[in-house]
């Protein structure tokens, strides 16, 4: 069985890089944001009021819009179709938070046109979720079970589905910020000097996604290393 020393594997570092990648990613986005949410549009048009002139220039009459509280907590539903705001976008006139209400109507646009990397992505998040909660109680019960290594596959297989979700959502967010920026670039709502600063700020949150990725298959590279069956001990 495992010793306790076998949690902390030279392995270790490559979570602590993960760690490092992701927080790097998320101080990127949020200060370009920021930098950027303090650029007012000319056009002095809010976020809410953007999304809602995307929808029907996009013949979308069945997506709501809405505001919810947090910090860049924007987000499409499908199942609902329902485009959530938070109120940093919602509210504001700026150019940051007309590319991310742009951003979420190109979700929308995705669902509209029924773009597949969507609808699969959709259809991989209940085993993403089991993967998620149950990967890791699988590896240690196999641990437990005196090594059982088909268990601590089963476990790390289910771990691989998190990577497999976030691997598909990248296409969906790239393409999403494409179809916003293609939106922006006929001058209702952005004049042509502010389409590359919104640019700016959706490649920092699509790095967020590229981030979470890499993170997760250093955690699953790490899983392999300390959990193949070399690493056994009797």
């Amino acid at each position: 069985m495992l010793p306790i020393y076998g949690f902390f594997h030279p392995s270790y570092f490559l979570v602590i890089i993960g760690l490092v990648i992701s927080m790097i990613a998320s101080a990127y986005v949020n200060s370009t944001f920021k930098k950027y949410d303090q650029v007012k549009s000319r056009n002095n048009v809010t976020g809410t009021r953007a999304a809602q002139f995307i929808m029907q220039s996009e013949h979308i009459g069945d997506v709501g819009v809405q505001q919810i509280s947090g910090h860049l907590t924007d987000n499409y539903n499908s199942g609902k179709k329902i485009l959530s705001l938070s109120a940093a976008t919602a509210q504001s006139t700026s150019v940051a938070a007309i590319g991310v209400a742009a951003h979420e109507c190109g979700h929308a646009v995705q669902d509209h046109t029924g773009y597949s990397p969507l609808k699969i992505r959709a259809a991989i998040v209940p085993v993403a979720n089991f993967g998620s909660m149950l990967s890791f109680p699988i590896i240690m019960i196999g641990v437990l079970l005196s090594w059982n290594q088909t268990l601590i596959n089963i476990g790390i297989l289910a771990f691989s589905l998190v990577l497999l979700f976030q691997l598909v959502t990248l296409p969906v967010e790239f393409n999403a910020s494409r179809r916003a920026l293609k939106i922006l670039s006929d001058g209702n709502l952005l004049t042509e000097e502010e389409v590359p600063m919104a640019r700016k700020v959706l490649l920092a949150a699509a790095l967020t996604y590229v981030a979470a990725a890499l993170s997760t298959f250093l955690q699953l590279l790490r899983l392999i290393l300390l959990f193949s069956g070399n690493n056994r001990r009797n």
